[in-house]
């Protein structure tokens, strides 16, 4: 079965008015290469019809009915490099990515942040330093997860324990959806991005709040609602560990908003404080 065609029954089944993402026009835009001598690089199309190997004797698939409840903190712990990206044996889609730190204590079921995606581990080996996660059609359609080929570098942070230090803010790993880089710019060894989001995200975006920008927890500086724009500044420390900065201007990136805006709309959408005034 063709990737538009699973998309297409997919997207029948879930919402027969969701526009359906066409994997077969989708430009390959990321140029995210690992340090690996050969990379093979393929189109969209060759990526989503690449020849598997046997399922693994251990291999997990998820019941997509049972939500998953993980919570990170948009603290990179290290970028892994995507191995293959395919259909699964059961129809669905997996990819392969390459990595060490998360690696460790993983189990099975376990959430893991790509790019600032909750997935969740199918499969694992330490031995060869990889895990696999899957894939759904809603997840390929609202974030940027569908543009990433073999080589591509990812943002990778494992779900947070009770015990773990909240570094960063709360990221649920729900991609409210994308941006688009607009400008780039150095000042000093620091960067300047200039992120362009729908007005539907921008209303949620706010001057000195919180932001996950491809899974990292960054401090909004500045918001050009004539521009439909927002932007934020990377130190030196934080370039050296995430993607971003080796991403090009056009290219996109999963913006997760700060949850408590949208509480705080909510509430206010619902007559909540009229409730309480009147009371």
């Amino acid at each position: 079965m063709s990737v538009s065609s699973y998309l297409t029954s997919a997207s029948r089944t879930i919402n027969p008015k969701t526009p359906v993402c066409n994997l077969h026009t989708l430009p390959c835009r990321t140029n995210l290469k690992s340090n690996s001598n050969t990379i093979l690089k393929l189109s969209s199309l060759t990526l989503f019809s690449t020849t598997h190997s046997p399922k693994p004797k251990h291999a997990f698939r998820p019941n997509h009915n049972i939500p998953v409840r993980s919570l990170f903190t948009g603290i990179v712990e290290e970028m892994g490099d995507v191995k293959q990206l395919g259909i699964a044996d059961d129809g669905g889609y997996d990819m392969i990515i390459r990595a060490t730190t998360v690696l460790e204590g993983v189990n099975l079921g376990d959430s893991i942040a790509v790019n600032g995606t909750c997935l969740t581990v199918t499969h694992f080996d330490t031995q060869l330093s990889e895990f696999t996660v899957g894939l759904s059609p809603e997840t390929l359609r609202k974030t940027s997860l569908s543009e990433l080929e073999p080589g591509s570098l990812v943002n990778l942070e494992r779900a947070v324990q009770p015990v773990s230090r909240m570094g960063g803010h709360f990221v649920q790993g729900h991609v409210d959806g994308t941006g688009e880089i607009v400008s780039t710019e150095p000042e000093g060894d620091s960067l300047w991005v200039k992120v362009k989001t729908t007005p539907e995200l921008l209303r949620f975006i706010v001057p000195k709040g919180f932001i996950a920008v491809d899974g990292t927890s960054l401090t909004v500086v500045d918001v050009f609602d004539d521009e439909g724009c927002f932007n934020f500044m990377l130190v030196a420390y934080t370039q050296q560990k995430i993607v971003i900065p080796l991403k090009k201007v056009g290219q996109k990136v999963n913006l997760e908003v700060d949850i408590l805006g949208k509480y705080v709309e909510r509430l206010l959408r619902s007559g909540f404080v009229d409730s309480i005034k009147a009371s």
